[in-house]
């Protein structure tokens, strides 16, 4: 009998110890948007219409949630913000490419899910079209672009890639295509083409170009040496001239002598 005792107080005593050593699961709020619980990239398209739901999952109360909008917050209806809530962008504009959405925990920020807009748009172009060179001189013909995915670019001549002589340079960057027209000649008047082809769509853009005699070198410095030297001999004249002039003057101020009878 002493002996069952003493073996139940054992047997309690170690169980009791393994169930402190035992480990607890301790459960944590997770965000979702739109099913997805990890950042994701959303491929989208001009005009079109996305909505993002953001809910909680593994709560055990109420969660309020808030959404960014880049560093902005979103403005939310108090109907809209507890355990799951929802966010309408419409319609899709082309500023809302690269655009990040963030659904944050309110009472843990740390705690959040990011959804980046990838909105693809065809190219678009702009540029000076109509451009004025005179002969000799350095002409450059910028064509902008403005396109999601990136465009292939080139320049056309006569419906002909353009050459890249002596005289042409061709410089690309993210933003715009460019054409440098060194020591243009005659034989450079014309229209150049800016193409831009892209999945979506291929756009084009003319730019014509004028190239007109060189006119005649105006002797600046010459100029300026004359209008010195005629400035100089006036004064130099007057100073010749002072006496007289003066003599003159103090002639017409002397009052005229008289006598009455």
């Amino acid at each position: 009998m002493t002996w069952t005792r003493s073996s139940l107080r054992e047997t309690c005593r170690f169980l009791i110890l393994m169930t402190l050593f035992l480990p607890c699961e301790t459960t944590s709020s997770v965000l979702s948007v739109n099913g997805k619980t990890e950042n994701y990239i959303l491929h989208t398209e001009l005009d079109s219409h996305e909505s993002l739901e953001c809910a909680v999952q593994n709560h055990t109360s109420d969660e309020e949630l808030l959404w960014y909008r880049g560093n902005g917050r979103v403005d939310l209806k108090s109907e809209n913000k507890i355990n799951s809530s929802s966010v309408c962008v419409s319609p899709i504009r082309e500023n809302d490419n690269g655009v990040t959405f963030t659904c944050r925990l309110q009472r843990d920020q740390s705690i959040s899910i990011s959804v980046v807009l990838n909105v693809t748009f065809p190219p678009r172009l702009s540029g000076d079209e109509f451009q004025t060179a005179e002969e000799g001189s350095d002409v450059w013909l910028v064509c902008n672009v403005h396109s999601n995915p990136k465009a292939q670019m080139r320049w056309l001549r006569n419906n002909s890639t353009l050459a890249l002589e002596d005289n042409y340079q061709i410089q690309e960057t993210s933003v715009s295509l460019q054409l440098l027209i060194t020591q243009v000649k005659k034989s450079d008047n014309g229209t150049y083409t800016c193409t831009a082809a892209s999945p979506l769509y291929t756009e084009t853009k003319d730019f014509h170009l004028t190239v007109k005699d060189k006119g005649p070198i105006i002797p600046i410095e010459a100029i300026i040496a004359a209008c010195v030297v005629v400035f100089l001999t006036l004064c130099f004249g007057v100073v010749a001239r002072r006496k007289k002039i003066m003599k003159l003057c103090m002639k017409r101020q002397d009052p005229q002598n008289g006598t009455s009878l």
